[in-house]
């Protein structure tokens, strides 16, 4: 069976850089919640127009319609003969729900959730070293504080259902793929 993945960390953890090399290693499909917000309004989809509505305006996407489009682009056939790498995406435990069952719903199951467990101080140093103009010491750390009150939950909702994989993500690239592909066995 195709693999089903979610990556979560912290900003600043590597997580863009593990998707990748997963992605050019395995073929597995990469899609984060921007880029299927993106696709569902250049397709023109019923949701995708709702989307755009709320995006232009400066509103946040709310649950009912991200779900209704990671579902439509987890029906795609890509992602039913090549996997899925999900990049932020649950957000929260009411879209994990649904997650699990638009997976059910497909007869599929999850394979794994990566947490690249990387120390606060250790990301702020990361984030502070990539010199970008919002990588401010308060808006980093902005950032991790809602980081750690969205994903605190989601979790504990992996772990309770033995999905939940802590990859410690302190180390060069390539010892933290290393991990990262022992614990997916893939």
């Amino acid at each position: 069976m195709a693999p089903r993945i979610i990556i979560l960390g912290r900003q600043g953890a590597g997580k863009g850089t593990q998707c990748a090399r997963l992605v050019a290693e395995h073929g597995i499909v990469h899609v984060s919640t921007g880029d299927m917000l993106r696709a569902a309004v250049a397709a023109g989809t019923e949701l995708g127009k709702q989307a755009e509505a709320i995006m232009s305006s400066g509103g946040l996407v709310s649950d009912e319609i991200m779900n209704g489009i990671v579902a439509e682009r987890l029906a795609e056939s890509d992602i039913s003969e090549n996997g899925v790498l999900l990049d932020g995406f649950p957000r929260t435990t009411v879209q994990a729900e649904t997650l699990e069952q638009i997976f059910a719903d497909q007869g599929v199951e999850l394979t794994a959730v990566i947490n690249i467990d990387v120390p606060l101080e250790e990301v702020t140093e990361r984030m502070m070293a990539r010199g970008r103009d919002d990588d401010t010491k308060e808006a980093i750390e902005e950032r991790l504080r809602n980081y750690e009150a969205q994903t605190a939950p989601l979790l504990d909702f992996y772990a309770e259902r033995n999905k939940l994989v802590v990859i410690d993500g302190l180390g060069n690239e390539d010892t933290v793929f290393a991990r990262v592909q022992g614990a997916l066995a893939l």
